[in-house]
């Protein structure tokens, strides 16, 4: 198994407060938790989808102090916040809390009282390029990427990451008819298991038809008026189910980004999926995946170092449209365009580059061969590129 680069980050943080662990079911949150209770020793491990670990946590019956305490998919307990805040105000000093979910553990809206002061949040990410290399996240704000020459296992990194996706068991196990059987089995489970117990959602079968049709507009606006006419329900719900769908990490939207400069949209988002094989059209899932490994610089950023960045797409009402921008404290930082094999530059990167004053703007080449400066854009294969994000 690949050591995961959050590992070293959460024992720092444990030693100052709890740590909320979340992320997509199957992305190896489990297996990381049991390697940061190994590491730290003393401790004890609690899993709330089995009847005995539920039944020994709500008696508290602790291991001996001090120790580390694992409390995996607490969110599925109803009143979980508070009772984790009488817990820890009961015993500080004598614990330390991980707390793992598939579900945006910092928003969800199960529980009463607030713990805020006293969690650090981490999510975590399917496999990335630069992580697979054994790279921690190195990007500095404002600073141009170091595109480096690219490790020699980043281009087949690449390629494997594009075709099996990032999930550790398809990625790193099983032939091609395995990784199907996995992507089936997972997103029934989704829809079943998860939706179904953490959601108040009668219509499932609506949602399973959702989960289905989403694969097919990654890389498109997202019109939520189209879905409602192909379900035949109200706005209102398709609404809900997709606020749904981000808030347990089956997918994550990217809103455009607004400014006095450009004639932009405001409302449409573009919605991603955090499992990009899933999408089959080679373009769309090659821009799918630098949506992921962009987000997991952003989520770094905001969860490890503290800044306010965000990721973004551009589109104004001409029509002109770039596939990515990131910010940090709400000032362009780079932009990012996709392309499959080396074309020429797209005039909406310079449009926008000297529309909002981006500081540094590139053209990410999945068939790319070498790197080149042209216009004032940076030309780079898409290995040396996935691997200076995250």
């Amino acid at each position: 198994m690949h050591a995961r680069a959050l590992l070293p980050m959460i024992r720092e943080d444990l030693a100052e407060k709890m740590v909320f662990l979340a992320g997509p079911r199957q992305v190896g949150k489990t297996t990381l938790a049991r390697q940061v209770l190994e590491l730290e020793g003393a401790g004890a491990y609690f899993s709330w989808d089995n009847i005995q670990h539920r039944r020994a946590a709500r008696a508290g019956q602790w291991p001996e102090p001090p120790a580390l305490l694992v409390l995996d998919e607490l969110h599925k307990q109803r009143g979980w916040k508070r009772w984790l805040k009488g817990e820890y105000d009961a015993h500080v000093g004598e614990y330390r809390y991980l707390v793992t979910g598939s579900a945006r553990l910092d928003v969800y809206r199960r529980g009463g009282d607030s713990l805020q002061g006293r969690y650090h949040h981490h999510r975590l990410h399917p496999f990335s390029v630069r992580e697979l290399a054994g790279l921690l996240p190195g990007a500095e704000p404002g600073q141009p990427l170091a595109l480096g020459k690219g490790t020699g296992s980043a281009k087949e990194s690449t390629t494997q990451l594009l075709e099996r996706g990032g999930f550790p068991e398809p990625f790193l196990n099983g032939s091609e008819r395995s990784r199907r059987r996995w992507r089936k089995e997972r997103s029934e489970r989704f829809v079943r298991e998860d939706v179904r117990e953490l959601e108040a959602v009668r219509d499932l079968a609506n949602i399973e038809l959702l989960v289905d049709m989403l694969p097919e507009r990654v890389g498109s606006p997202l019109s939520v008026n189209s879905l409602c006419r192909d379900l035949e329900v109200s706005h209102r719900a398709v609404s809900n189910w997709l606020e749904i769908l981000s808030r347990l990490y089956f997918s994550f939207r990217l809103p455009p980004y607004t400014h006095r400069a450009i004639r932009g949209l405001k409302k449409e988002q573009k919605t991603y999926l955090w499992d990009w094989s899933l999408v089959s059209d080679p373009g769309p899932r090659l821009e799918n995946m630098l949506a992921s490994h962009l987000l997991k610089l952003c989520h770094h950023l905001e969860d490890v170092e503290g800044r306010a960045a965000k990721l973004h797409y551009l589109r104004d009402r001409n029509g002109r449209e770039l596939d990515f921008l990131v910010t940090v404290d709400k000032k362009p930082w780079f932009a990012v365009e996709a392309k499959t094999t080396e074309t020429a530059i797209g005039s909406p990167l310079r449009y926008f580059r000297d529309r909002l004053h981006i500081p540094h703007v590139y053209q990410c080449v999945l068939h790319g061969t070498r790197t080149y400066v042209q216009d004032g854009v940076t030309v780079v294969p898409a290995y040396r590129f996935l691997e200076a994000v995250a």
